[in-house]
């Protein structure tokens, strides 16, 4: 098994979806992606699901993708299973993208893909990721370009999407 280090961009990562199915991130190779750790019962959830599904419907026929990751670690605000959070995600905000497999995103047993995204871009947040939908902007390469905070509106980050889409 490769050692975390020798990963070089989000593309070499294999994640599970919703199903428990693997999906291996290189399918998503030239694509802009928007990696954000998704929670149904949090005080951001409606403008954030919002906002996204707004993005993704004017720029996924421009090579974007949103990748989300339900994640409980911040009070308790994703305690459903993977079924729930699908049904609450998909009807009520008629979410496209694709939802994965509930994750740690901090701890020992941070999902790897998210122990790269903090390797990448750690800084002025420091490692840990602080709340739900923190989001990291990710370039057709796979790179980690940009890191944004969790009230920071899927809609402000838009000017940044549309310069790696160019």
């Amino acid at each position: 098994m490769t050692s975390q280090s020798s990963k070089g961009s989000v593309h070499d990562f294999t994640v599970k979806d919703a199903r428990g199915n693997e999906v291996d991130l290189g399918i998503y190779k030239g694509k802009v992606l928007l990696i954000v750790n998704v929670a149904s019962q949090c005080g951001l959830t409606n403008s954030n699901y919002t906002e996204l599904s707004i993005l993704y419907e004017k720029y996924k026929d421009q090579g974007f993708e949103i990748l989300a990751f339900p994640c409980n670690q911040f009070g308790g605000q994703e305690p459903g299973n993977n079924e729930q959070i699908l049904e609450f995600a998909c009807t009520r905000f008629k979410a496209e993208y694709p939802i994965f497999d509930k994750v740690d995103v901090n701890g020992e047993k941070a999902a790897p893909i998210y122990k790269f995204l903090k390797s990448s871009k750690g800084g002025l947040f420091g490692d840990s990721i602080k709340w739900n939908f923190s989001k990291f902007l990710v370039d057709k390469d796979g790179n980690v370009v940009d890191r944004y905070a969790p009230t920071t509106s899927p809609l402000s980050i838009e000017k940044d999407i549309k310069k790696l889409l160019a």
